[in-house]
C-alpha cells in the first residue's frame, strides 16, 4: 500500500505536507513511503509493523530526529546510508527487520559505525564505549554507485539470505513496540495494568500476557487518535456495552 497525501494530512491533522512534523503510520501495511520526500519539516515518524523496504525517501527529511521502523522489510543495512546525512537524527528503532541478521552485536556495531550520532538504538541508549568499538567491530558498508552494485543501490559487505521477511503472523502485528506504547501511555497519563488483573500463569507466561495486553491497549489508544466524532461515538457505545456486561458478570460471581 502506498502512503498517500490524503492519509498523511488526515493522520497528522495538517493542511499541507510541508508542515507535517509528526506522523504515526504504525501497522498500516505500507510498502511505498515515497511521499516522505515532500515532508522536509518531518521530525518524528512511526512506520513500525509495515512492509517498507527502502529508506531512500527519508533522505529528504533533514529535520528528522526520531525514526521508528521496527518490523518492516529492510533487507540491507546499506539502506542506512540514506540516513547518514540527517544531522538531527538521534533515535532509531530498526529491530525485527531482515537486515538485523543473526548476530545482534555485529548488527549494532555496524549501525553505530554508519550512524555515530545516534543517542538511542532499538530502545537502548548508545554509550561512548559502543561508539569507539563500532569503529573497529562494525562492518564496512559500500556506498551507492561503487563497483559491483549494478543498479546503483547501496550494498552491505555481508548479507543474510536465509531470513524470510514476508511472513507476518498475528502475534507480530500485536507485538506493539515500546516506543509507541510508552508514548501513548505517557500522553494519556495511563499506568500499565497491574499483574493482579491477569490469570495466574507461570512467571514467564504471566510476563508475556502482561506485555501483550499492554501492547494491545496502546495500539487501541493510538488508533483512537485517528477517529472522527462519529467513529468515536461508535467506540464509546461499544465500550459502555462491554462494561455493563462485565459488571453483570462480577455481580453474578459475588452471589
Amino acid at each position: 500500500m502506498k502512503l498517500t497525501r490524503k492519509m498523511v494530512l488526515s493522520r497528522a491533522k495538517a493542511s499541507e505536507l510541508r508542515g507535517v512534523r509528526k506522523l504515526n503510520c504504525w501497522g498500516s501495511r505500507l510498502t511505498d513511503i515515497s511521499i516522505c520526500r515532500e515532508m522536509p519539516s518531518l521530525e518524528v515518524i512511526t512506520l513500525s509493523v509495515n512492509s517498507v523496504s527502502t529508506l531512500e525517501p527519508m533522505s529528504r527529511c533533514r529535520q528528522l530526529s526520531e525514526l521508528y521502523l521496527r518490523g518492516n522489510r529492510i533487507c540491507s543495512l546499506a539502506e542506512l546510508l540514506y540516513l547518514k546525512d540527517l544531522p538531527r537524527l538521534r533515535v532509531l528503532w530498526l529491530a525485527e527487520n531482515p537486515c538485523c541478521g543473526p548476530d545482534p552485536h555485529l548488527y549494532r556495531m555496524t549501525v553505530l559505525r554508519v550512524l555515530p550520532h545516534l543517542h538511542t538504538l532499538d530502545n537502548q541508549t548508545v554509550t561512548e564505549e559502543e561508539l569507539s568499538r563500532a569503529l573497529m567491530e562494525g562492518e564496512d558498508i559500500m556506498a551507492p554507485g561503487r563497483e559491483g552494485t549494478g543498479n546503483g543501490q547501496p550494498e552491505l559487505s555481508y548479507t543474510q539470505s536465509t531470513v524470510n521477511a514476508t511472513a507476518e503472523t498475528q502475534g507480530e502485528l500485536l507485538s506493539f513496540g515500546e516506543e509507541e506504547a510508552s508514548s501513548v501511555q505517557g500522553q494519556l497519563c495511563l499506568k500499565p495494568p497491574g499483574r493482579d488483573q491477569f490469570p495466574s500463569f507461570s512467571q514467564r507466561e504471566a510476563v508475556n500476557s502482561h506485555k501483550n495486553r499492554n501492547n494491545v491497549l496502546a495500539a487501541i489508544l493510538l488508533l483512537l487518535q485517528d477517529l472522527d466524532t462519529e467513529e468515536l461515538e461508535a467506540v464509546h457505545q461499544t465500550v459502555v456495552s462491554r462494561l455493563q456486561t462485565l459488571h453483570k458478570q462480577e455481580l453474578q460471581d459475588m452471589e
